[in-house]
């Protein structure tokens, strides 16, 4: 059986704030933020000139130039973001094992597991490298690596991968650390 509930149920729920309709352009104390962001937004929309479009961040519908804010997976005291020229003498060639993180600035996963990150290369600085390499401007490791999901975590240990220690996908911290755990307990036994 379905239950139907009134718009003045709905409204009387202490969980939603009061929801007014503006019917003027001008602002008084009395009119919600939301509902004048609500009627800026949709009032006039399709016969809007281009400065109101402007105004409300909108571009015309004509324009093919579109706006895409930019987010960035930003490297910490911790860890060394290389490219493709530094990977052999940073990774390949690295005398202690090397964790390297493939990411990219459009991955909400990578930009996830950011803070987790930071902090195995803080709490492992004395036995790991952590290393982070931007998958869009290294195309060549993208490719030699066969890196298919992104963020991808990839152990080096004596120039070579370390068999079983790729891993894609977000992370749990208290999962990265059982992952890293193990990995050093592998590497140190062989």
């Amino acid at each position: 059986m379905d239950t139907i509930v009134s718009n003045s149920a709905l409204l009387s729920m202490p969980s939603l704030p009061p929801v007014r309709t503006v019917t003027s352009n001008s602002y008084s104390p009395t009119t919600s933020a939301l509902a004048l962001s609500t009627k800026k937004l949709f009032s006039g929309f399709f016969h809007s000139s281009g400065s109101q479009r402007r105004q409300l961040g909108l571009r015309n519908s004509s324009s093919s130039a579109r706006t895409v804010p930019k987010f960035t997976v930003a490297s910490g005291g911790g860890i060394q973001q290389i490219n493709e020229t530094q990977f052999q003498d940073t990774v390949l060639n690295s005398d202690r094992p090397v964790l390297v993180e493939f990411v990219a600035n459009w991955c909400g996963p990578c930009r996830l597991i950011s803070p987790a990150m930071e902090w195995v290369a803080q709490e492992y600085r004395d036995r790991l490298t952590v290393v982070k390499i931007d998958h869009d401007a290294n195309p060549k490791l993208i490719e030699e690596y066969k890196v298919y999901g992104l963020p991808a975590l990839i152990l080096f240990t004596n120039g070579r991968e370390v068999p079983e220690s790729r891993r894609e996908g977000a992370i749990t911290k208290v999962k990265l650390k059982e992952y890293v755990d193990a990995l050093l307990e592998s590497v140190s036994l062989a």
